[in-house]
């Protein structure tokens, strides 16, 4: 393990993300509200702080080794989680604890948007901004950003992009060089965000609230800048805008790149994840749709299929927008919801969840179980489009998939001794791991009444999904350490 080499980077990671202390500064000083002091203060200790972990080592000049990269990006989600939480500490509206700072910033930071905060309607502008903020930068990674300046710094990049990409496509690249590939990554990002706060303006949002939401939309976050979240809005438009945003972002981000780069969409008809991901939405779409129109939930036809598609599209992405309490829904409606956020988005979205990919793997190793059971000498591929799957691939989705579950049942064991009741101990645990944010019970609206325990719980939670478990479950095991 290359420690000089890991503090270095560290160091200037955290310089990099003092940045983000700017905005919402200038947001304040524009408002003239309470930010200007909490903003300010922070950019100053996390640039110190930064710094004092580069300067020493700052000459040192060894290349990563996959290792160094694991314990990088664990390092980066956790500590900058705690950076981002500086701010909404130091601030005096909202005066919130330590732990509800920290709970906060990396719900943001990790794009899950599970939030403690109530009022957010009369929180300032600023807070209001750098909630949303965080999200934005949180969306495709922080660490694929920085993998596009690291080179020119004189720290190869791969080891992070493996050990941040997400599903069965960690060692495919869009271009040759690995920074080529983060740059292409984030200028689509960037561009669906521009086209996004575009599309909220002109249907009736402020520019503020249009800025704020693409944010949020685009990095499948589900923060708002008020309490009612897009149903504050009360527009269908808006309310299809959004849902039209969130299905772009959860879709692999290597399609949009395949797509500019060959001014065609017909790969997205041809690719396996992609159609899985719109027969799954489609599905859980229509049922809702169904049940809400059988049990006469709404006034109108329009106004339940809204409500139907909205909710399904955002659950099933793990945005977490809302425009009606999905939670008092009838009979199984609220817990398909929830359900769904298990699968989330494709693999190398902004969406968290299992992954489509995995999902679809699974299903069909299932199957050829049974086909199996049936013909036992028979030899049956597992295919993705016309393509076989190597067995790793899926010995390492089955692994996956029993780590994800086994975590699951024992957070969720360990938030109900806390106190917590079951409806609510299953929802938080799985809203949190799915990157989804909104749960059921005493968590359908907002975390600020649950304990601390039970919030720390929750945070680790929110690394597992946005890390994809192994990422971070590698460096609990003796053999990550030994030399």
């Amino acid at each position: 393990m290359h420690w000089t080499a890991v503090q270095r980077v560290l160091g200037l990671l955290l310089m990099v993300f003092s940045i983000s202390m700017l905005p919402p500064f200038l947001v304040a000083l524009m408002y003239q509200d309470a930010g200007v002091v909490p903003f300010l203060a922070s950019f100053v200790l996390i640039v110190l702080f930064g710094a004092i972990l580069w300067l020493p080592v700052h000459r040192v000049r060894h290349e990563l080794r996959i290792r160094d990269g694991f314990l990088i990006v664990v390092l980066f989600w956790t500590v900058l989680g705690m950076a981002g939480a500086v701010p909404l500490f130091l601030s005096t509206a909202p005066s919130i604890s330590l732990t509800d700072a920290a709970f906060e910033s990396l719900s943001g930071l990790t794009t899950t948007g599970a939030t403690i905060l109530t009022g957010i309607d009369d929180l300032p502008h600023s807070i209001r901004f750098y909630r949303q903020q965080l999200q934005w930068m949180g969306g495709m990674g922080i660490i694929v950003l920085a993998v596009a300046i690291l080179p020119m710094l004189g720290v190869g990049g791969m080891q992070l992009y493996r050990a941040e990409t997400p599903g069965p496509v960690k060692d495919s690249k869009l271009t040759p060089r690995i920074a080529e590939t983060a740059k292409a990554l984030w200028y689509i990002y960037l561009t669906l965000t521009i086209a996004c706060a575009a599309a909220y303006w002109l249907a009736g949002m402020s520019v503020f609230d249009a800025i704020g939401h693409s944010f949020s939309t685009v990095a499948i976050g589900g923060y708002s800048t008020y309490d009612a979240s897009i149903g504050h809005f009360d527009s269908p438009l808006i309310e299809m805008i959004c849902v039209f945003f969130m299905l772009i972002a959860g879709i692999n981000f290597a399609l949009h790149f395949v797509a500019w780069r060959r001014r065609s969409i017909r790969h997205y008809f041809r690719d396996t994840e992609a159609r899985w991901y719109f027969g799954i939405l489609t599905t859980v779409t229509v049922v809702t749709f169904a049940t809400l129109i059988l049990f006469g939930t709404f006034d109108s036809v329009n106004e339940n299929f809204t409500k139907a598609i909205f909710q399904a599209v955002s659950i099933g992405t793990t945005a977490g927008f809302a425009t009606a309490d999905f939670d008092q829904w009838p009979v199984f409606l609220p817990v398909l919801l929830v359900s769904t956020a298990f699968i989330g988005g494709c693999a190398m979205s902004t969406g968290g969840g299992i992954k489509v990919i995995r999902f679809a793997l699974l299903i069909k190793q299932g199957y050829r179980e049974l086909i199996r059971l049936v013909h036992p000498q028979a030899q049956v591929l597992v295919k993705v489009g016309n393509r076989a799957v190597n067995e790793r691939i899926t010995d390492a989705v089955w692994g996956f998939f029993a780590a994800y579950i086994a975590l699951f049942a024992i957070m969720m064991l360990a938030m109900m001794a806390t106190g917590l009741d079951q409806v609510t101990a299953f929802s938080a645990v799985a809203a949190n791991i799915t990157n989804l944010g909104p749960g059921l019970g005493d968590v359908a609206a907002n975390y600020g009444e649950i304990g601390g325990v039970a919030k720390w719980i929750l945070m680790f939670a929110m690394l597992l999904g946005r890390l994809e478990i192994f990422t971070l479950l590698v460096l609990f095991t003796p053999a990550f350490w030994r030399r």
